[in-house]
């Protein structure tokens, strides 16, 4: 090869003869230096050559017009050493370029906000999570302010509180400490103990999901939520009591039974007779009610799904609610004055229970403040949807029905060996129970049961799946 000391004359001079795909010119001051130069290009490179465990090597160096000769005469002797060591310059390049990539990327992971990794975070979760608990993370970085409310004068709104977690999201995640989930916690302590502790299991999981992402592991202080200061501030929520008495029954009935929306009037009686969770009656569909068996499906948050028994005065009212929802709308409708045709062809049934055709949803969304306004009209306290679970399960125990047919009913998990392993119940045993609680109930409210309908055969269904 023919070799000649390189310098910015000849560099600018050499070029690639023709019919070749590349040519070198190779410097005479340091073994395997040199510049390449391709057909039909002005640019020029350095390249080094050399040779490691018997095998020639090639590495670029860089650009002429970047490099200066004596810059990459030195790199080439820097190669040569490395070569000398027994180390493969291409592999200490690349990983020369793993760590700047690495450096970049964690500079760049030190200024994501709590608010980017907590959109990642319930994008990923989110799946797994039950419609209310998707809400509950929902709610709690909502910006807050006014609300326009239907009916008030004026336009006037009413204001409303941002999520507790909202003011966390604007600050770097890397500054998520200890010391700030206490002051955080503080704050939110003052809005309401029982909410807090709601908020901060849901910032802990928050944070137990970053330490794991490979994008944030590193970043974010792992025992943000851990530290004993942090924990003290987080109040035990006391066990809430509040239930129907007997005595309050038919108030209750008769406040409810009131109540202008049939379908909510249905919807909160149902829930006080089948001691079910509040979403899983409002996530009832038609295909879930099975009349000839006299048995409802319900999508149960503990495993997965249980059937219970549709008794006489639940299933009149959703017999009701059936021919409601699969009557077609008259011909016309009168709105702001105007007689407007129905699009008929276009109609059809909804698929759900408990439906509501302003909902985007399709379905009852809110059913406690209309739920409240009967209980201040009646006199009663402003029970909540959870509160007539809790009724339920009280009330049973007028009726003497085993404790375990109660928990299956409502959906509970077995609490000991036999019930989950030795108790198989027919859904016909769970009727005559739960019939017996409905009759009791509806007797003190002074409401007459419904006749039960004719006995059909035998459905086996075992303690574990339903509970």
């Amino acid at each position: 090869m023919a070799r000649a000391k390189l310098t910015a004359g000849r560099i600018r001079d050499f070029e690639c003869p023709e019919g070749s795909a590349q040519a070198f010119l190779w410097d005479s001051d340091v073994p395997g230096f040199a510049v390449r130069a391709t057909p039909g290009s002005s640019t020029r490179a350095f390249i080094f050559q050399g040779r490691l465990n018997g095998k020639a090597l090639r590495v670029t160096i860089g650009d002429s017009k970047v490099w200066g000769i004596d810059e990459a005469r030195a790199e080439a002797r820097r190669l040569q050493t490395l070569i000398d060591k027994g180390i493969d310059p291409r592999q200490e390049k690349a990983e020369r370029r793993a760590a700047f990539a690495a450096a970049e990327e964690q500079a760049a992971a030190q200024v994501v906000t709590v608010g980017e990794a907590w959109a990642s975070y319930v994008a990923a979760r989110s799946p797994k999570w039950g419609e209310h608990h998707r809400r509950t993370h929902e709610k709690a970085v909502l910006p807050g302010g006014e609300r326009i409310t239907r009916g008030r004068k004026n336009g006037q709104g009413e204001k409303t509180l941002p999520g507790m977690i909202h003011p966390l999201l604007s600050m770097r995640l890397a500054d998520l400490d200890a010391d700030r989930v206490k002051a955080w916690m503080e704050e939110c302590n003052a809005r309401g103990a029982t909410q807090a502790a709601l908020m901060f299991r849901q910032l802990r999981a928050f944070v137990s999901w970053c330490d794991e992402q490979k994008s944030y592991k590193g970043i974010v202080h792992a025992d943000a939520c851990h530290n004993r200061e942090v924990r003290d501030e987080v109040r035990t929520a006391k066990p809430k009591s509040r239930a129907l008495q007997r005595e309050q029954l038919p108030l209750w009935f008769e406040a409810v039974r009131k109540i202008g929306n049939p379908i909510t009037a249905a919807y909160l009686q149902a829930a006080l007779l089948t001691g079910a969770r509040r979403e899983e009656l409002l996530g009832l569909k038609w295909t879930d009610v099975d009349f000839q068996w006299n048995s409802l499906t319900i999508r149960d948050k503990v495993e997965g799904e249980r059937v219970i028994p549709l008794t006489p005065y639940v299933a009149s009212l959703l017999r009701g609610l059936k021919r409601r929802n699969d009557t077609p709308p008259a011909e016309y409708r009168i709105l702001h004055g105007k007689r407007i045709k129905n699009d008929l062809e276009a109609w059809e049934p909804s698929t759900w229970v408990f439906s509501s055709p302003a909902a985007q949803s399709g379905r009852l969304q809110e059913p406690l403040k209309p739920h409240a306004m009967a209980m201040q009209a009646a006199g009663l306290p402003p029970f909540s949807i959870h509160d007539l679970r809790r009724s339920f399960g009280s009330l049973t125990e007028w009726t003497e029905t085993p404790t375990g047919v109660v928990a299956q009913i409502m959906g509970h998990k077995p609490s000991a060996t036999a019930e989950k392993h030795y108790r198989v119940r027919p859904l016909d045993l769970l009727r005559m129970w739960h019939t017996k609680i409905e009759g009791w109930i509806l007797e003190q409210a002074g409401i007459e049961q419904p006749a039960q309908d004719a006995a059909q055969p035998l459905r086996v269904i075992s303690s574990t799946t339903a509970a």
